[in-house]
């Protein structure tokens, strides 16, 4: 007898995949109770380490503000040219634990925050401007691909193959997890991107959408898979050391920070998903705006007072800044506060590095690890009769207009399947014969330790992913597995 899918109290469940949301790119509804529950569970399943980002290195730094962009944004950190806000920076590899190489192969965490008057400004992003899926209902069942087999304690390319296989929306980020980019030389040398799609609205209340880059001013710089191996061999902490000695040096690593700007209507009249965290803006369409300049300039005296509880949530934007459908993000809203609140405590804000360096005012009062005051003998409820606290209507943010009224579980495919001309477009316009060449070197090295009874299922279905985003680095990657091509593949991937 086949078991039911359900949820942890045992009701069936059918919409395992597709997250609840207002119209087919609208938000998230809260009463998706499935999803939360899975991200809950997840965020717990590991303690005291993180369960994703556990390896990183951090410091502080100032970002400098070098153009103007007031015309989008009323963001106070970027009010005036000149201006600098005191940040801090956490860079980390996403699926090793906290005793892991720094040159694994693996997506980097690119993880900011700012200092504002206006509150805390974090930007969490990666090293690649997308992401393995588009909905976070898959993203737990992704990481676990990523870390042990739950029998032999092992990483396993058979899991990830098969989960990568099974989902072609993550293509994109695969080929690049597979280029050189999948193996930093250092945290200096890689860009940065806040990957998602965010808002900016402008002191008119005039809203557009905006993608965040940070380009490297040190060049980026890669190791190949054999010198990312030794590397592994000779100093497993490479990037960590690479950048406390940098900056002892007064070497201090910078990064540009630009962004793409669409309009409201261009989203809607965009061929893709402008909120689809598996697709990039091309530039051609959405050139880069140049915008400041960050320096990382001091490591922390204590590691773990300020790199090990530093947490940083999407969650925390400014006036100015603001969300988008994405839905990603949105399952991040969620996601990422709680995990701080399990790892951490409820009143992680107030450890040193996470802390407003401005005034902070609210009801929340105990809870575990209460570090302040704990608000003195001020009511802890509102409305009341004796604090001075106001709303600030100024503050007040633009409503979201939606395009639907109609809230369901929509196929997050559904309009929005082609898996395969950005790959293929990154293959053939970005990369070079060296490139292509390390690609395919780096897929077959990871790909020929798929093992198991399903291997060629897991192999032939891969390719054909391969095949459709380009035929000739499906045939290269076949080759090299030393895998007829035969009819049956190739039909597969028209």
């Amino acid at each position: 007898m086949m078991k039911k899918l359900t949820t942890a109290a045992g009701r069936p469940y059918t919409e395992f995949e597709n997250s609840m949301t207002a119209g087919n790119r609208g938000p998230i509804l809260l009463q998706d109770y499935f999803l939360h529950e899975d991200l809950a569970h997840f965020n717990r399943e590991r303690i005291p380490e993180r369960v994703v980002h556990a390896k990183g290195t951090g410091a502080f730094g100032i970002f400098t503000v070098t153009h103007d962009i007031t015309q989008f944004t009323k963001a106070k950190i970027f009010s005036e040219v000149g201006k600098q806000t005191k940040m801090f920076a956490r860079f980390s590899q996403v699926g090793g634990e906290k005793g892991s190489a720094d040159t694994e192969r693996d997506p980097r965490g690119f993880a900011l925050k700012f200092y504002t008057e206006d509150g805390n400004w974090d930007l969490v992003g990666n090293n690649t401007p997308v992401f393995f899926i588009k909905d976070p209902k898959k993203f737990s069942h992704f990481i676990h691909t990523q870390k042990r087999d739950p029998k032999t304690n092992c990483k396993s390319p058979t899991m990830m193959w098969d989960f990568w296989s099974l989902n072609p929306e993550s293509l994109h980020q695969v080929m690049i997890l597979m280029s050189d980019r999948g193996t930093p030389f250092s945290h200096r040398n890689m860009h940065g991107f806040g990957s998602h799609t965010f808002s900016f609205f402008n002191k008119s209340n005039e809203k557009v959408w905006v993608k965040f880059h940070f380009r490297t001013l040190q060049g980026i710089k890669n190791f190949t898979n054999e010198e990312a191996a030794e590397m592994r061999g000779t100093d497993p902490d490479h990037s960590q050391r690479d950048l406390v000695e940098a900056i002892e040096k007064k070497d201090f690593p910078k990064w540009v920070m630009q962004i793409q700007v669409m309009t409201q209507e261009q989203a809607k009249e965009f061929k893709f998903n402008p909120f689809d965290l598996t697709k990039v803006w091309p530039h051609k369409d959405f050139p880069l705006h140049d915008v400041g300049t960050m320096e990382m300039n001091e490591i922390p005296e204590n590691y773990f007072r300020d790199v090990e509880q530093s947490a940083f949530a999407p969650a925390n934007v400014v006036d100015g800044i603001g969300y988008s459908p994405d839905k990603m993000l949105q399952g991040r809203l969620l996601s990422y506060p709680d995990a701080h609140r399990y790892r951490l405590g409820v009143n992680y804000e107030d450890i040193p590095v996470n802390k407003c360096p401005y005034m902070v005012s609210n009801y929340q009062r105990d809870g575990l690890m209460q570090m302040g005051d704990n608000g003195g003998a001020s009511p802890n409820y509102r409305p009341n009769s004796f604090d001075d606290i106001v709303v600030d209507e100024s503050y007040k943010e633009p409503p979201m207009p939606l395009e639907v009224d109609t809230a369901d579980w929509f196929d997050r495919n559904k309009y929005d399947n082609d898996h395969y001309t950005q790959p293929g477009d990154l293959y053939t316009k970005a990369m070079n014969d060296m490139d292509r060449k390390n690609l395919v070197h780096n897929i077959v090295n990871s790909m020929s330790g798929i093992t198991g009874e399903k291997k060629d299922e897991i192999i032939n279905r891969q390719l054909c992913h391969f095949f459709r985003a380009n035929i000739q680095l499906g045939i290269a990657v076949a080759k090299e597995l030393e895998i007829t091509i035969d009819e049956k593949v190739m039909a597969h991937a028209q």
